[in-house]
């Protein structure tokens, strides 16, 4: 007898066919990867069909695959950089899935909105825009959620700087806040190294 995600398996490759790009089934999880051009399309599908009825979108965030080094997942190595990830809930049937898409431009990282689809996904498209710079065509309100309306760059993606570009400060004598380039000095620091048979005056 088979499980209730091998059955969601076989469901998907059934209904989607050529749709499917990557298919996975690993640690008790689905994971659906398609192409950006049929992102709508199969979203739309793994709503409305009976079969699979995900009526719920619990979460959408940002992945940058850059750093994929290593043969982790050599796939995705030298593939497309950002990647958005979205979890699926289906209460009719009890199932999960993980959906996952890339964004085919590293440049210009465009995908489509499914706020049509999941009205929940609202929020958090607007932080994979605002943390990765991921622009999700058709979103009614696609700006910064989390960072400053003014803050420069995206700060989850691999190259950000760790100290930022700019930094903010009230500033005393113009009674506001105001910005500037970031002061921090990079240094390295080299630990203590306690050795045995000093320790304590021993």
């Amino acid at each position: 007898m088979s499980s209730p995600n091998q059955q969601l398996c076989a469901s998907i490759t059934q209904i989607f066919g050529d749709q499917v790009q990557d298919l996975r089934y690993a640690l008790n999880e689905v994971t659906l990867t398609v192409k950006a051009q049929d992102y709508l399309q199969v979203a739309q599908t793994l709503k409305t069909h009976p079969e699979l009825a995900f009526e719920q979108l619990v979460d959408l965030c940002g992945v940058d695959y850059s750093d994929y080094k290593q043969g982790y997942e050599s796939a995705f190595s030298a593939g497309p950089r950002f990647a958005a990830v979205s979890h699926l809930l289906s209460i009719v049937h009890n199932w999960r899935i993980r959906l996952r898409v890339f964004a085919p431009d590293d440049e210009m990282p465009i995908l489509p909105s499914v706020c049509s689809i999941w009205s929940s996904v609202n929020w958090f498209e607007r932080e994979a825009f605002d943390l990765y710079g991921l622009i999700f065509d058709g979103h009614e309100d696609l700006r910064r959620i989390l960072t400053d309306y003014g803050f420069i760059g995206h700060p989850f993606r691999k190259d950000f700087p760790l100290s930022g570009h700019v930094e903010m400060r009230y500033d005393s004598e113009q009674s506001r806040v105001i910005y500037q380039a970031v002061t921090i000095e990079p240094r390295e620091n080299t630990p203590r190294i306690i050795r045995e048979e000093h320790y304590g005056g021993l």
